[in-house]
């Protein structure tokens, strides 16, 4: 479990009006590591915010904790 996974935990329960339905997975792409976001479909619009916004902060979070495990991290978002 990497840096960036738990950043994305953290981030994603603390906006989620259901926090336990909020569910991060990680795996690996073409070297680069995914970590996937699966939640509510009314809580997915509260993290991707408006305009993107906040998906666009919670990528350059997860990416930078990424760098320090020396990982390449992209963030994807389903509502499941």
């Amino acid at each position: 479990m990497s840096r960036a996974r738990d950043v994305v935990d953290v981030v994603a329960r603390a906006l989620a009006s259901r926090p336990e339905e909020v569910d991060v997975a990680e795996y690996e792409r073409r070297g680069d590591t995914v970590v996937e976001l699966m939640m509510a479909p009314g809580d997915l619009g509260r993290v991707i915010g408006r305009q993107g916004r906040t998906a666009t902060a919670v990528r350059t979070l997860a990416s930078a904790a990424g760098e320090l495990d020396g990982l390449r991290v992209s963030v994807d978002f389903r509502d499941d």
